[in-house]
């Protein structure tokens, strides 16, 4: 459920992709029965490949990777977290417009 652009990492990849990663990374927390998560989902794609090579974007499936959505307190989903230089810059919860997901990563380029 993520396009070309999206990687999907777990509790084992996390510390590698995400908080060593040298540019910002955007992370999708989410499950395959949330439905705002899939609506959120096609805005998710887009803008991973609109800032491609500038912002990665990944996502977790926190019913298979519960350890990382438990480190960051993830209550509710979708739940996207901006990380910069391994830490949390700007958090979204729900199914947040493209444009406010946009406006996030616009902080971190």
């Amino acid at each position: 459920m993520a396009g070309p652009d999206v990687m999907n990492i777990g509790d084992a990849e996390f510390d590698k992709e995400v908080i060593k990663s040298d540019q910002p990374v955007l992370v999708d927390f989410w499950a395959t029965w949330c439905a705002p998560c899939r609506a959120i989902a096609p805005s998710v794609d887009a803008l991973a490949t609109q800032y491609k090579g500038k912002v990665k974007v990944a996502k977790i499936d926190i019913d298979h990777n519960q350890q990382v959505a438990e480190q960051f307190g993830i209550r509710s989903i979708p739940t996207l977290l901006v990380f910069k230089g391994g830490k949390v810059v700007e958090q979204l919860v729900g199914a947040v417009p493209k444009a406010k997901i946009e406006a996030a990563l616009q902080k971190v380029v």
